[in-house]
C-alpha cells in the first residue's frame, strides 16, 4: 500500500476535523432550532448531548479511520468482511449532500457579494430570496464558483490543501464569530433575547427538545457522514484520539453556540421579541437576516462580516464533504487525486444544476413530493444519516465488540472515558438514534409536525 497522506500535526487535524462540523448546521440549523424549541433549554439539552453521544461517535468514527488507514467505502469491509456493505451505505450520505451542499454555498456566496457592493436593501426585500433562486443563470453561476473553489483545494492534496485551508479559516471564523456577537449583544434591547437563548425553561425540557437536539448533532459535528473516518485515516498514530476529539468538540460546539448568541439577540431586538422571526430554513438566513441588518446601523459591514463568516464555514465544510467521496474512489479503484476529483466534480455540477433548476424552470419536477434539494436532504439527512450511524454502534457493539476502538485509542495513552464508552455505544447511543430515525422519517414524510 501507498504511504497515505497524514496531516502535519494534531493542530492540522484539529482544525480541519472542526472546520468540516463547523457549517450551515451550526450557523444556519442550530439557531433556528434553539429559537424553535425553547432557546436555553435546547442549548443545555445540546451541551450535554455533544460531550456525551457527540464524543463516543466522533472517537468512534476517527478510531475507525486510523485504524484501517482506509476511507468508509473500505473501513469498514477491513474491519469485518461481511459488514463491507455498510462502508458502501456511509459513502451514500455524502455523495448525496455534496451537490446541494455547493448549491446553498453558492447562495451564501451570492449574499456575501450583495452585501459587500452595499444592496442591503434590495436583499431585504420580500421577494429577492425566491427572485434569485428561481432565476436560471445567476444561482448557476455562483454555484460553479464556489463548487470550483472547494475542487481546488481537495486537487491540492491533504497538506497543502485541506489542512493549510483550516489553518487560515478556522481562527478568522472564530474571530468573526466573537466580534459580531460581542456586537449584537451589546445592542439596546437585545438582553431579552440573550435571557430566552441562556437560561432553559424546565417546560420547554421535553421529548421533542432532546430529539431535535440529537438530530442536531449529526449536522452540527459531521456524523455518520463518512468524513470523521476519512479525515481519522489521515491522523497520525502519534497522536492522542480521545484528546483530539475533545478539543475538536469545544471549537465545534462553542462556534454554535456563539452563532445563536449571535442570531437569536439579533432577531429579538429588530422583531420586537418575536419568536417566529427567526422562521426556519432558508428565511432566517437569507430573508429574514438581510431584514435586520438592513434595519441596523452599519449594517453592511456587519451584514458582510456575517456572509463572509458563513462562507467559511460552509467551504471548510464542503470541502470535508467531497474529501470523504475523493477519498473513495482513491482507495477503491487506486486512481490519481487528480482524477477522482474531477469525476466528483462533474458529477457535484450535473446534480447542483438539476436542484438549482427545481426552484426554477424544473419547479413542477418532484420525487415523492419533495423537489429535487428536498429529496435529496430528506434522504441523507432524515434517513441515512441515523441508519449509518446506528448500525456503527451495532458494528462496533456487538460484532468487532468496543475493544477493537479501545485499543486504538490507547495507544497513545489511557482511554479516561472506556467505561463510559462501552456503555454509550453498545446500548445508550444505538437505542436513541432509532428513535431519532423514527421520529425524524416521520416528520419528513408529514405523519407527525414537530
Amino acid at each position: 500500500m501507498e504511504n497515505r497522506s497524514t496531516f502535519t500535526g494534531k493542530l492540522g487535524f484539529v482544525l480541519a476535523a472542526a472546520g468540516s462540523a463547523v457549517g450551515l448546521g451550526n450557523l444556519w440549523r442550530f439557531p433556528y432550532l434553539a429559537a424553535q424549541y425553547g432557546g436555553g433549554a435546547f442549548l443545555l439539552v445540546y451541551i450535554i448531548l455533544a460531550i456525551t453521544f457527540g464524543f463516543v461517535l466522533m472517537v468512534t468514527e476517527i478510531a475507525i479511520g486510523r485504524k484501517t488507514q482506509l476511507s468508509p467505502l473500505k473501513a469498514f469491509g477491513k474491519l469485518n468482511k461481511k459488514w463491507g456493505w455498510l462502508g458502501k451505505l456511509a459513502t451514500i450520505v455524502p455523495v448525496l449532500i455534496f451537490p446541494y451542499y455547493c448549491l446553498i454555498g453558492g447562495w451564501v456566496t451570492k449574499y456575501a457579494g450583495v452585501m459587500l457592493v452595499g444592496q442591503v436593501k434590495e436583499a431585504a426585500s420580500d421577494s429577492f430570496f425566491g427572485d434569485y433562486v428561481s432565476s436560471t443563470a445567476s444561482p448557476l453561476v455562483w454555484f460553479m464558483i464556489f463548487i470550483v473553489a472547494t475542487a481546488l483545494v481537495i486537487i491540492s492534496g491533504v497538506n497543502r490543501g485541506i489542512e493549510k485551508l483550516s489553518k487560515i479559516l478556522m481562527p478568522a471564523l472564530l474571530v468573526l464569530t466573537v466580534g459580531l456577537s460581542i456586537f449584537v449583544i451589546t445592542r439596546p434591547g437585545a438582553m431579552d433575547g440573550v435571557k430566552y437563548y441562556l437560561m432553559p425553561d424546565l417546560k420547554n425540557l421535553t421529548v421533542k427538545t432532546f430529539l431535535a437536539a440529537l438530530g442536531q448533532l449529526f449536522y452540527s459535528m459531521s456524523l455518520a457522514m463518512g468524513i470523521m473516518i476519512t479525515y481519522g485515516s489521515y491522523f497520525s498514530k502519534e497522536e492522542h484520539i480521545e484528546k483530539a476529539t475533545r478539543q475538536i468538540e469545544i471549537f465545534d460546539t462553542l462556534i454554535a453556540f456563539l452563532a445563536g448568541l449571535m442570531i437569536v439577540p439579533a432577531v429579538f431586538v429588530f422583531s420586537g421579541g418575536d419568536k417566529e422571526a427567526l422562521g426556519k430554513g432558508p428565511s432566517l438566513m437569507f430573508v429574514t437576516l438581510p431584514k435586520v441588518f438592513n434595519d441596523m446601523p452599519g449594517g453592511r459591514i456587519i451584514g458582510t462580516l456575517f456572509f463572509l463568516l458563513v462562507l467559511f464555514a460552509a467551504i471548510t465544510s464542503s470541502v470535508s464533504i467531497m474529501e470523504a467521496i475523493v477519498s473513495g474512489l482513491i482507495d477503491a479503484f487506486k486512481m490519481s487525486r487528480g482524477k477522482a476529483t474531477a469525476l466528483v466534480l462533474i458529477y457535484g455540477i450535473v446534480v447542483g444544476i438539476a436542484c438549482s433548476l427545481g426552484f426554477g424552470i424544473w419547479s413542477g419536477v418532484s420525487i415523492f413530493g419533495f423537489s429535487i434539494l428536498d429529496f435529496l436532504d430528506f434522504v441523507s439527512n432524515s434517513v441515512l444519516l441515523p441508519v449509518v450511524g446506528f448500525l456503527t454502534c451495532v458494528l462496533v457493539g456487538f460484532v468487532i465488540k468496543p475493544d477493537a476502538i479501545i485499543s486504538e485509542v490507547e495507544l497513545n495513552g489511557e482511554f479516561k472515558m472506556k467505561h463510559f464508552y462501552i456503555a454509550m455505544v453498545k446500548w445508550v447511543a444505538p437505542i436513541f438514534i432509532f428513535a431519532i430515525l423514527v421520529s425524524s422519517v416521520l416528520e419528513g414524510i408529514g405523519v407527525i409536525k414537530f
